[in-house]
């Protein structure tokens, strides 16, 4: 079960808002970007938050992906957005292809400030127990 789990803040996104609050807009930037970076999308399910008076307010959707997994959820009356790409390295390192669909999505949030951590995952010595 090694893996790669890369968990981002993003703070105040200078993107369109239809990224913040638009589920298919929102969905296809994530689906396509984990294509894009040579995984391999296996479904997606993505919820449409709507305000009191019924218009589109924040998301949030997972890409379930044959690598593991793409979570992210949207604020966008603060215009934040949380991030994790999940990846396992079972069958090949894909570690480089996690990073480049997590560049992506933040790039094209345009965020102001983001805070970001890479946690790895399972064991990476023999005999390691905790």
């Amino acid at each position: 079960m090694n893996g790669l789990h890369l968990i981002a803040d993003i703070y105040r996104c200078r993107s369109s808002a239809g990224l913040l609050t638009e589920r298919a807009e929102l969905e296809a930037l994530c689906v396509e970007g984990c294509r894009n970076a040579g995984l391999t999308p296996l479904g997606a399910y993505f919820y449409q938050f709507l305000d009191e008076q019924g218009d589109a307010a924040g998301v949030t959707g997972t890409v379930v992906l044959a690598e593991s997994h793409l979570a992210i959820h949207t604020w966008p009356e603060t215009g934040d957005v949380t991030l994790d790409v999940y990846v396992c390295n079972f069958s090949r390192d894909n570690s480089g292809r996690a990073r480049q669909v997590f560049a992506a999505v933040i790039d094209a949030l345009g965020p102001e400030e983001i805070v970001s951590h890479e946690v790895v995952r399972g064991r990476l010595e023999q005999g390691v127990t905790s």
